[in-house]
């Protein structure tokens, strides 16, 4: 079953990373996603902020579905490239990363997303390229 079919199965279930951090999933299709998480103390930095690079995967995770949405249901996807600003941290509170596919390409495609905070400040934009990979590549094994 391909990852959407898992996510559409089981929910926050079909991604361990999912159940490690608490993300919970908001909504996702025509390629948008929207993903929550709750920030706990275990999350923080030595000096009491969010780890950074918690935002970068919690959005990370949402373009990625993002992207899943529009294509077939085979396809594999790996990250080319991804740029991250900060503006702002958190130390509590829920954040929700959303994001959008851009431009679908047949071997490369663009999404962005960003994370916001409860209050809806911006924390984050996030820029990213992924491979397609596509069913016929993802049987093949380099001999």
């Amino acid at each position: 079953m391909s990852y959407l079919g898992e996510i559409r199965k089981r929910g926050s279930d079909a991604n361990p990373f999912f159940r490690l951090m608490g993300i919970e999933i908001g909504s996702y299709g025509n390629g948008e996603a929207e993903l929550n998480m709750l920030v706990r103390p275990d999350m923080h930095n030595g000096v009491g902020w969010l780890q950074g690079g918690l935002y970068i995967a919690l959005c990370d995770e949402a373009m990625a579905l993002a992207l899943f949405t529009v294509l077939e249901d085979e396809a594999a996807i790996a990250t080319i490239s991804e740029s991250t600003f900060f503006f702002q941290g958190v130390r509590s509170g829920k954040i929700t990363a959303r994001a959008r596919v851009v431009k679908k390409g047949r071997r490369v495609s663009f999404v962005q997303g960003s994370v916001s905070s409860e209050d809806s400040t911006l924390l984050t934009e996030t820029r990213a390229s992924f491979a397609i990979i596509t069913k016929a590549a993802v049987g093949h094994r380099p001999g």
